[in-house]
């Protein structure tokens, strides 16, 4: 009858850590990347992206109208 009574306490606690270690990394998962996404907007590094990706399109567009010109018609 004692063991049963320890392993319910023991149970119990672990069943509460276990719950507020669950609650707590998925806060923790989103407000780190909540964080990260600010400070890129705040340094310039999104606006770089950016135009970095603009670039890559441009040069994109700018192939594809030379294959066509290229193209016999």
């Amino acid at each position: 009858m004692v063991w049963t009574k320890m392993i319910s306490k023991h149970w119990l606690l672990t069943v509460v850590l276990l719950i507020l270690l669950a609650f707590s990394g998925c806060e923790g998962t989103e407000t780190r990347e909540k964080v990260d996404d600010t400070v890129k907007e705040l340094s310039g590094q999104k606006n770089i992206e950016r135009m970095d990706q603009m670039k890559k399109n441009i040069d994109d567009i700018n192939k594809q109208q030379a294959d066509r010109l290229k193209e016999p018609q």
